[in-house]
C-alpha cells in the first residue's frame, strides 16, 4: 500500500474517534469566522462616507478624511491624556499588586482561611459596574461612609462629593478597578505557584532560606513565564480604558477627566451617528495596540525569553 494512503487512513480513523471533540472545536471556529472575521468587512466605512440611509456599497470611498479629522479634533489631546493617564496607573499599581497578593496568599498554611480570603478578594469580580457603581456613588457621595469615617477621624471639615471633583476621577477609577479585579487575577499566578515543585521549597529550608528568601529566589522566578504574558496583555490593552467602569462613574462635572477614547467613540458613533469617523478612530486604535503588543512581546523576549510568539 501506498505509504501517503496508509496516513491518510490512519488520519481519518483518528479524526472519527475525535468526532466529537472535532465538532466542539468546529463550532468554536464558526463562532470566530461569524462574529471576528465576517464583521472585519464593515470595517471599511471608516474610509467611506457611510450613511444607514444607503447600503455601504453606495458609499463613496474618502480614504484618510477621517483619520485626519481626528488628529484635527480639539478633544484629541485630553482624551488621549485621560486614556493614557488611567491606564499607566493602572498597569504601574493594578499590575503588580496581585502578583503581591498571590504570593502572600500562597503562604498562608491555613486551608480554611486561605479559600476564606480567597472568596472575599475575588467576589467582586462577579458583580457587574452597574451595581458596584452604584454602591461606589453612595459610597462617595457628600453624605456617605467615606465622607462620615474621614470626618470622624478629623481628616477633613466638610463632606467632599468626590465623584464631582474631577482631580479625584483617577484615583477613584484605579482604586474600584483593584477592589473589583484583584483576587480574580490573583487566581491565575495561584495556579501558576501550585506547579511550582516541593523539592525546591524544602531544599530551599535546608540551606536555612526564610519565607521572603524563598518567594524571591523560588516562586518568582518560577512564574516569570505567567507575569510577563499577562504583562504583555496589559502593556496591548494601555488603550483600552473598561468602557463600563468609565460610563457609570463618570458625570457632567468630572468630564474633563473622565473623557477617554472609548467614549469619545461612542458619543461620535452611537450619540451622534457619526459612524464612519467612530470606525476611523476604533480602528486606528486598534492598530496601536497591535503596535504595543508586539512591542512588548520583542522587549519581554529578549529580556527573559518569555513570549506569546
Amino acid at each position: 500500500m501506498v505509504p501517503g494512503s496508509e496516513r491518510r487512513k490512519s488520519w481519518l480513523r483518528k479524526l472519527y474517534r475525535q468526532r466529537y471533540l472535532q465538532v466542539m472545536a468546529l463550532l468554536g471556529v464558526a463562532w470566530m469566522i461569524i462574529f471576528n472575521y465576517i464583521p472585519m468587512y464593515w470595517t471599511t466605512i471608516a474610509f467611506r462616507d457611510y450613511d444607514i440611509l444607503r447600503p455601504m456599497s453606495e458609499a463613496p470611498w474618502v480614504g484618510l478624511t477621517h483619520f485626519k479629522e481626528f488628529f484635527q479634533d480639539d478633544y484629541l489631546w485630553p482624551v488621549i491624556r485621560n486614556t493614557l493617564g488611567m491606564s499607566l496607573l493602572k498597569l504601574i499599581i493594578n499590575f503588580p499588586l496581585p502578583i503581591v497578593f498571590a504570593l502572600l496568599l500562597n503562604e498562608v498554611r491555613s486551608l480554611r482561611f486561605k479559600k476564606s480570603i480567597q472568596t472575599i478578594s475575588y467576589l467582586p469580580h462577579f458583580l457587574s459596574w452597574v451595581i458596584l457603581g452604584g454602591i461606589l456613588a453612595n459610597w462617595l457621595a457628600d453624605v456617605g461612609i467615606v465622607n462620615q469615617i474621614l470626618m470622624g477621624l478629623g481628616f477633613i471639615n466638610e463632606p467632599i462629593f468626590y465623584l464631582a471633583e474631577p482631580n479625584y476621577f483617577w484615583s477613584i477609577v484605579v482604586a474600584s478597578d483593584l477592589w473589583k479585579e484583584l483576587g480574580w487575577s490573583a487566581i491565575i499566578y495561584l495556579a501558576a505557584m501550585s506547579g511550582v515543585s516541593p523539592d525546591l521549597y524544602e531544599a530551599a529550608t535546608m540551606d536555612g532560606a526564610g519565607r521572603f528568601q524563598k518567594m524571591w529566589r523560588i516562586t518568582l522566578p518560577c512564574i516569570k513565564g505567567t507575569i510577563a504574558i499577562l504583562f504583555i496583555l496589559a502593556v496591548s490593552g494601555l488603550l483600552n480604558s473598561n468602557f463600563d467602569q468609565i460610563l457609570v462613574l463618570r458625570n457632567s462635572l468630572n468630564e474633563s477627566t473622565s473623557s477617554v477614547i472609548d467614549i469619545y467613540i461612542y458619543q461620535v458613533g452611537i450619540l451622534d451617528s457619526r459612524f464612519s469617523y467612530s470606525a476611523a478612530v476604533n480602528l486606528l486604535k486598534s492598530l496601536i495596540a497591535l503596535g504595543l503588543l508586539l512591542g512588548a512581546n520583542q522587549i519581554t523576549k529578549r529580556l527573559n525569553g518569555t513570549s506569546l510568539f
